[in-house]
């Protein structure tokens, strides 16, 4: 068969995948199999076809000069080099410390003096969530952010007796994520690899981003308050409800040793603080460095001292279906790299750049916006990133456009980036109702209106 052909069977499976995955109510299943299933294809097509690399991995690092002996190539499954595993290694290490230091009482603790700040008031507690939200997702990474913002939330609208709002509060955070992760240099993968080949520093970065951050942030939760009906306490007697409810709250409650309080708190600290400066710290940052799964998995441990002889515990609230449906769902993107349906994305959006500049660029926004809602988007970013750097003299506002859609296309779909999935498996973990289907119809409004706002940011103010 043509490689012309492979790759549009391969689009096929992706476009059913999706599909599937849209149905997932009706076909009751989880989507880790639906993803597993379709991985499980994916591979077999692709062997057959023969557009799988070797099954090996040279450890360059063993031997960095010269040519490898035999026992320095390591044999392995060729599915296992598609896997991200640093996003695995995030989500199972910050899931494991997150679980382990809210049993000291720290997120509890937060929440409740959150919700005695708000004095109950919904409004004032989502505009609080919003700004927590946005300023992890920028220092920390997107599924951190997700899970420990996430956590105080089920804490604060437990304690109000408003779950009512814990969908509306949980989504509005998951898309805020995405919305973070645009304000620096290193708040994402894709404005690591396109920021460093448009050669964009830091500061440079930040200040071209933040206005749009700060305007988009203040839009989401607009929309929020519109479409989740989420509303100031108008009337004196909702107001004096609502305080007389707070009133009764004690922070205290659920803390049962202050040392492991205290000693919770300095690690939270210093975790947030190695997490923000992975990119910078020898031997865990750079690109030969360990990484931040390795910061993640390492304060997991040093939290389960702890609870050293119960740790089965803590490893059984591990939400393993979400490590699994990531795990997939690598390994079937992996797969449409080597049958060329990335590189048919990537060149579909590369002829968008012979129209005029305003039109070229709102397409290029918005179609790798649409493509990174259904792909994994660092890839994108990369085959983008190379498509751009190899064009005479690329304009800074294509380099913008491609990282605010790359950003923001993740708000499309909940499987468009780590962390709207992982909002997606707090809302289940709380057993609220949510589809895939029932995702995209709500979350399209929110993501319509930060694409076309970003549209108009970067055709305005960087052409």
């Amino acid at each position: 068969m043509s490689p012309e052909g492979i790759t549009y069977i391969f689009a096929a499976i992706l476009v059913a995948m999706v599909f599937t995955l849209a149905i997932e109510e009706k076909i009751h299943a989880k989507k880790s199999m639906i993803v597993g299933i379709y991985a499980v294809i994916s591979l077999l097509l692709a062997a057959a076809f023969g557009i799988l690399p070797e099954p090996h991995a040279e450890l360059l690092l063993l031997e960095p000069h010269g040519d490898l002996s035999p026992d320095q190539v390591v044999h392995m499954p060729v599915y296992i080099p598609g896997v991200e595993w640093e996003v695995i290694a995030i989500i199972l290490g910050s899931g494991l410390f997150i679980d382990v230091v809210s049993r000291s009482g720290i997120f509890s603790w937060t929440a409740i003096l959150l919700t005695k700040r708000s004095a109950g008031d919904p409004l004032r507690l989502l505009i609080y969530y919003s700004a927590i939200t946005v300023i992890f997702s920028a220092v920390l990474n997107n599924v951190a952010a997700m899970m420990i913002v996430g956590s105080l939330t089920m804490v604060s609208l437990e304690k109000l007796k408003r779950k009512d709002l814990l969908l509306g509060f949980l989504l509005t955070e998951g898309l805020l994520t995405n919305i973070g992760g645009l304000l620096t240099l290193i708040s994402s993968v894709p404005n690591i690899i396109l920021g460093n080949m448009a050669e964009i520093g830091y500061v440079d970065f930040f200040v071209k981003a933040a206005p749009y951050t700060l305007v988009a942030t203040a839009l989401t939760i607009f929309m929020a308050v519109r479409i989740f009906g989420i509303r100031s306490l108008e009337t004196e007697e909702e107001k004096a409800a609502a305080a007389e409810l707070v009133a009764t709250f004690d922070e205290r409650d659920g803390i049962e040793s202050k040392i492991f309080f205290n000693f919770s708190w300095a690690l939270l600290g210093i975790f947030i603080l190695v997490i923000a400066t992975t990119s910078v710290l020898p031997w865990i940052g750079g690109e030969h460095g360990l990484g931040m799964g390795y910061v993640a998995v390492s304060f997991a441990l040093i939290a389960l001292i702890r609870y050293k002889h119960e740790v089965d515990k803590n490893y059984a609230a591990v939400d393993w279906d979400l490590l699994a449906f990531f795990t997939f769902l690598f390994v079937v993107i992996d797969t449409m790299k080597y049958s060329g349906v990335l590189t048919l994305i990537g060149d579909g959006i590369a002829k968008l750049l012979s129209l005029p500049d305003a039109l070229a660029g709102a397409s290029l926004l918005w179609s790798s916006a649409i493509a990174s809602s259904v792909t994994d988007n660092v890839p994108l970013a990369a085959v983008m990133g190379n498509i751009l750097k190899g064009m005479e003299n690329t304009p800074d506002f294509q380099w913008w456009a491609t990282i605010f859609g790359t950003n923001l296309g993740g708000n499309f779909t909940p499987i468009g980036s780590a962390s709207t999935v992982v909002a997606v498996a707090i809302i289940h973990r709380a057993k609220l109702p949510l589809t895939f289907g029932s995702f995209v119809k709500t979350a399209a409004p929110f993501a319509i209106a930060q694409l076309a706002l970003a549209t108009a940011y970067v055709l305005l103010f960087f052409r």
